[in-house]
């Protein structure tokens, strides 16, 4: 892997780089996101899980761009509940939310807030939004919004998993965190 960018949970105890170009910036709105951000928020973190329309940003890097330095021993998996297909990964030693993944999945869901000021990569696309409360404001017109997941969204994960030779590594995360 070449060097790539240096992401660090808020407290410096967990460091981890991404090599190259994300997938996709992404903010999801999902019924699942929303609830989970609400449940890491109240961990004290420094800085919010949900963005202020309700939505989670994340930015979706494939597994093999993807290195731990340091602190892999700190990380610790929430799962909304015991047979969620999803788990989100916390650092400990702050709280920091670092990443979302699907079971199976070939890539992390990083939470936008492990980007120092200025660095995070622009959002390109919303999804779910067919999830959002009905009394919710309109989300503004300068990011590509879909009901479901759309067709980018999955053209970008197919092509990053083709560019993987259909490789979807493991993880290890021991431990976990109740929130």
């Amino acid at each position: 892997m070449t060097p790539g960018f240096q992401l660090a949970c808020d407290c410096g105890g967990v460091h981890l780089e991404v090599d190259r170009t994300p997938i996709i910036s992404t903010e999801c709105h999902c019924n699942s996101c929303r609830e989970a951000g609400d449940r890491l928020g109240k961990l004290s973190v420094s800085h919010p899980v949900l963005e202020a329309n309700g939505g989670t940003h994340f930015v979706l890097y494939r597994k093999d761009r993807i290195r731990f330095n340091h602190g892999t021993e700190l990380l610790r998996e929430f799962r909304l509940t015991p047979t969620s297909k999803t788990r989100r990964v916390v650092a400990s030693c702050c709280n920091t939310p670092v990443f979302l993944e699907f079971e199976g999945g070939h890539w992390l869901s990083f939470y936008a807030g492990l980007w120092p000021e200025g660095t995070l990569p622009p959002l390109e696309l919303r999804t779910m939004t067919g999830d959002r409360p009905p009394e919710s404001e309109a989300l503004d017109g300068d990011v590509p919004s879909g009901a479901l997941q759309t067709a980018k969204f999955y053209a970008r994960l197919l092509g990053a998993w083709i560019a993987m030779g259909f490789k979807s590594p493991k993880i290890a995360v021991d431990g976990d965190i109740h929130a």
